[in-house]
């Protein structure tokens, strides 16, 4: 597949990858610790791109501050952002409510751009974020409304962290796109995953027992989130924002919640009512508006 056909893809195959996160700490939750899991993933992915990157002789990065800038992205893009999800998903936050929160970066990535990366957000995309977060909201609501409020205050502490995991990856969006402009995404998504490893590592040793029950459901689960995850979706993320302005490739992140919703009918015998599927179509068209480049001299 030529780099061009690669790039038409790659906004539709990184919703697809990107949207299975929220189910995987369903079904790594009764066998590990959220940390713990968490740096085996990033320590096995590291050792796959890197002998990837070993058999398709690609070219390491010879700029020991683009190595530096490599490691050091995978913190808040990796590290901070899935830290703060399966931390918070395995701790009693709802997946919807999850998904929401994650439905807020091309919000924040939209206030940010402007001060952080020179980048004029357009009528038009303001108005694909707001109906964006409508659809969002069409589509979560029956999952917020679910909630007994007696288990609200519960949540508070889950909810910070996701929120924070949030902000992580927002942030590391722009670190990416100003500080990692160079060098083979293949051999700058192992360097990110070797940083990403040792920023959690010492959390997991700390706070949980590391202790790991290996089964069939583990086994597949890691190799979804290797593979599928820390490799296929995180590369496209990258060549995302390195190809494009980093609020386009925020906005897709709005698809995220409704493929989560049917992914959890299709996997986890939910249900999707009227309202819902509405959302979903919802929130395709704010994207469609948000990603949309507008005519020379459009608002």
């Amino acid at each position: 597949m030529s780099q061009s056909a690669l790039l038409r893809l790659a906004p539709t195959l990184f919703v697809l990858l990107w949207s299975t996160g929220w189910l995987a700490p369903r079904f790594a939750m009764p066998y590990a610790e959220p940390l713990t899991f968490l740096t085996l993933r990033y320590a096995i992915a590291a050792v796959v791109l890197a002998a990837i990157c070993v058999a398709m002789n690609v070219e390491w990065p010879k700029d020991r501050r683009l190595v530096g800038h490599a490691i050091f992205s995978g913190v808040p893009l990796s590290a901070m952002y899935l830290a703060g999800v399966w931390w918070s998903v395995m701790n009693g936050l709802p997946v919807a409510i999850s998904g929401l929160i994650s439905a807020l970066q091309p919000i924040l990535t939209a206030l940010l751009a402007p001060h952080l990366a020179n980048e004029r957000i357009t009528r038009q995309q303001w108005a694909g974020i707001a109906l964006g977060f409508v659809g969002i909201a069409m589509v979560l609501s029956p999952a917020l409304a679910a909630v007994p409020s007696d288990k609200l205050n519960a949540l508070l502490i889950p909810l910070a962290v996701n929120v924070a995991g949030m902000v992580g990856v927002t942030l590391g969006s722009f670190y990416s796109k100003r500080y990692v402009t160079g060098g083979d995404i293949r051999a700058v998504t192992t360097l990110q995953n070797v940083g990403a490893a040792a920023a959690t590592l010492p959390f997991a040793m700390a706070t949980e027992t590391m202790q790991i029950t290996w089964s069939l459901p583990l086994v597949l689960t890691m190799a979804w989130v290797v593979f599928g995850m820390s490799i296929g979706a995180v590369g496209l993320y990258l060549m995302l924002i390195r190809n494009g302005a980093v609020s386009r490739a925020a906005t897709l992140i709005y698809l995220m919640p409704p493929l989560v919703a049917l992914q959890a009918v299709l996997i986890l015998d939910e249900t999707l009512t009227p309202a819902q599927m509405i959302g979903m179509a919802v929130t395709a068209l704010g994207v469609a508006l948000a990603v949309r480049k507008e005519p020379a001299g459009g608002g």
